[in-house]
């Protein structure tokens, strides 16, 4: 296998993978986000490098909060600003 041939297949790899976790995070956003703290969590622990408690807090997704909405889901019953 020549490395041009190997190049191709690392790039088609990964424009696979980052098409399957587009459509998973539209189609399911739940499990995705399950799937993000489910990597995330073990390396944000307590002796792990740096570089590594980083990436944790990279992948991990973001919290989500009662500061704006009622219930902090879809923020869709809260007023609307006037205009």
């Amino acid at each position: 296998m020549t490395v041009s041939l190997a190049l191709q297949y690392v790039v088609i790899a990964l424009a696979a993978l980052v098409s399957v976790w587009v459509v998973m995070k539209k189609q399911f956003p739940g499990a995705a986000r399950r799937m993000r703290v489910a990597v995330a969590v073990p390396m944000v622990r307590e002796g792990r490098p740096g570089w590594m408690r980083a990436l944790g807090r990279r992948i991990a997704p973001p919290v989500t909060g009662d500061a704006g909405g009622a219930c902090g889901g879809c923020d869709s019953c809260a007023p609307s600003a006037r205009k």
